[in-house]
């Protein structure tokens, strides 16, 4: 079969996704198990929790289907999750980054965003993602068709809501995205995906009781997203969208429009 081509389905690949147990990670969990993928959980807290869950979910298979604590600030944290990979699977075909963390601080209120926390945003979105991908590259090479996706955020493209670290550094994670996907070209395929706002928790959470109403009321499609709809375009980076490397996929009801 050409590279290249469609895939009817995801068994016998192996994948790996961090930040497994948040609202995106968990809905890709779901979906990529439903495939009939090899699912490897990375999780920063909570793994038995995350263990519960997953065994919850239809066709788990315990042989199959694993989570394992990896805190990706830590690159010996990550060497550590590549070998628990590779001695359980001894290859990766799929590596989904959706771990990330923000802080709600207003874009001008500087004060709010010490050092400390502009440090501890970078290094989880930006930095963190870079040494997972880094530390997983040569598994994902040795299939020799390698997909590597990275969940960025619309706050990366045009001044908004969010705070200034968050924002500039999944504008990095964008470029960055653009700049291995040639440097690991053909063996591994890079993409982004970059949600609008969600529905809780990721948006709404913490907000006014009207504020995902009036966010859909400002979306051309007039609603706002749900964890499948980041899955599903997910899932056709897999299996339908295999010509395409280096590309950011917006899914945002039109809102950056």
């Amino acid at each position: 079969m050409n590279q290249f081509e469609r895939i009817p389905n995801l068994k016998g690949k192996i994948a790996v996704i961090v930040g497994a147990a948040g609202q995106i990670g968990f809905a890709t969990t779901a979906r990529l198990v439903a495939l009939g993928a090899n699912v490897f959980c990375l999780v920063r807290r909570n793994a038995e929790d995350m263990q519960d869950r997953l065994s919850k979910l239809p066709n788990y298979n315990p042989e199959s289907h694993s989570v394992l604590l990896v805190d990706i600030t830590n690159s010996e944290s990550i060497k550590f999750a590549v070998d628990n990979v590779t001695k359980k699977f001894g290859e990766c075909h799929i590596l989904i980054n959706a771990a990330g963390t923000t802080r709600s601080i207003p874009p001008d209120r500087l004060e709010l965003l010490s050092d400390e926390i502009f440090d501890e945003i970078v290094t989880t979105n930006l930095r963190g993602v870079f040494a997972t991908v880094r530390e997983f590259a040569p598994l994902l090479k040795r299939t020799g068709d390698g997909v590597i996706i990275n969940i960025s955020s619309t706050a990366s493209l045009r001044a908004g809501r969010s705070n200034v670290a968050y924002a500039a550094a999944k504008a990095g994670l964008n470029l960055m995205t653009q700049t291995l996907a040639k440097a690991l070209a053909p063996e591994i395929r890079l993409l982004a995906i970059a949600p609008g706002y969600m529905v809780h928790p990721t948006s709404g959470a913490q907000k006014a009781a009207d504020f995902n109403t009036k966010a859909a009321l400002a979306c051309p499609l007039k609603r706002i997203g749900y964890a499948d709809d980041i899955v599903n375009t997910i899932e056709s980076c897999l299996t339908t969208i295999r010509f395409s490397t280096g590309s950011l996929f917006v899914v945002d009801g039109g809102r950056t429009l």
